[in-house]
């Protein structure tokens, strides 16, 4: 399994308790779908996706790819249209059904067997599917395993204290030969409560250090 992560750098800060204690609510985040407070949905293809797409595929086709915390984003349309099957969870199933309306796709909407209340919005082509519930609610179980991951924006939003969680569900949902490309931000994190939050390398090392190669 592979890592890779790509952001501008900065001092490490060693005090990020501001954000430590930060417990961003379900509530507060389908409140800013609600108000469309949705700055982070980008309209065009993230540029760090194209510039290490050859990295996250390495030459292989029809796979499987991960978009943990997708919203509405626009790279699973894209790499769908390669011929991969994409899979992603949101909690929002307004982003999601914005998603298949934005993009003129049909789908059909399941339940979730074992998941409260959960659902799953799949495209008729068959090869996306859209899980809306907890992202801790999924598993290999449900989602399968993945040959990628595509984590722009869904580390950097959890909650600081579920970030072991966190990494230890993206470990599980990894196949051997999976390249996990993650995408953080930097900044001074006194100044700003997050999300998005600040990870310091020396967490991200912690978090995945099983990973080989880990490339930072």
């Amino acid at each position: 399994m592979e890592s890779f992560t790509d952001v501008p750098r900065i001092k490490e800060s060693s005090d990020i308790g501001q954000q430590q204690g930060r417990v961003v609510t379900d509530e507060e985040w389908l409140q800013k779908w609600k108000m469309r407070q949705i700055g982070f949905h980008k309209e065009q293809g993230h540029p760090i996706l194209r510039k290490y797409l050859d990295v996250l595929l390495n030459g292989r086709s029809g796979l499987r790819i991960f978009f943990p915390l997708c919203g509405k984003a626009v790279e699973m349309k894209w790499l769908a249209d390669m011929g991969h099957y994409v899979v992603g969870v949101e909690l929002s199933e307004c982003a999601l059904k914005e998603f298949f309306t934005e993009h003129d796709l049909s789908y059909s909407e399941e339940t979730i067997p074992g998941i409260s209340g959960a659902k799953v919005f799949k495209s008729t082509s068959g090869n996306i599917s859209l899980y809306c519930c907890s992202i801790y609610d999924l598993s290999s179980t449900i989602a399968g395993r993945f040959d990628g991951i595509w984590d722009r924006g869904s580390l950097v939003a959890i909650n600081p204290c579920d970030r072991e969680h966190y990494a230890n569900l993206m470990l599980s949902l990894m196949e051997r030969s999976c390249c996990y490309l993650l995408v953080t931000v930097a900044y001074d994190s006194n100044k700003h409560k997050g999300p998005p939050f600040y990870v310091p390398d020396s967490e991200i090392k912690s978090l995945f250090g099983k990973l080989s190669p880990l490339r930072l």
